[in-house]
């Protein structure tokens, strides 16, 4: 078993290898080119894509710092304490950066599904507008406080002082 020994000439045709050589030839020269014209400032020779794509907001979306005051913070050996005294089972590392959680670490723990973070972890995610656990999906805000998350939501977007002059009429 293997692959044959021409195999290029099987999967990619040398016509097709050649013609993709004469193209990066071809754009090295127009590289050349515009570097001797002076104008090598208007190409982008270098494509950053975690930069781009995975830089995160200036700042956080007013959702992330409404949920950010329902989520309560304690540090991690609180927890234990908690734990202990009830026979929880608790977690030993952050689903989401796989570190062991320190006694000294901040922890936000969800009120609907019960999972425990490290508090920068989840600030992070929640930055990246996501309401949900990255867990189990469930939502960051109990449903006995949706209401109250909404009204909050909605006064701090501005909309209703856009629109409070037509609501008295």
């Amino acid at each position: 078993m293997g692959f044959p020994v021409g195999y290029t000439d099987v999967v990619l045709p040398n016509l097709f290898l050649h013609t993709l050589s004469l193209l990066g030839f071809i754009r090295n020269l127009i590289f050349l080119l515009f570097h001797f014209l002076g104008l090598s400032d208007f190409l982008e020779t270098e494509v950053v894509w975690s930069e781009s794509h995975a830089r995160l907001p200036d700042s956080p979306p007013v959702s992330a710092l409404l949920i950010r005051e329902f989520l309560p913070v304690v540090k991690f050996a609180d927890l234990l304490v908690a734990a202990s005294n009830s026979a929880g089972d608790t977690p030993e590392s952050c689903a989401v950066c796989l570190y062991e959680f320190e006694c000294e670490d901040e922890i936000r723990c969800l009120t609907n599904c019960k999972h425990i973070f490290h508090r920068p972890c989840l600030d992070r995610w929640m930055d990246h507008d996501q309401k949900t656990c990255p867990l189990c999906r469930t939502s960051f805000v109990p449903d006995d406080m949706q209401d109250d998350f909404n009204q909050r939501l909605w006064a701090a977007s501005g909309v209703s002082d856009v629109y409070g002059d037509y609501t008295s009429l």
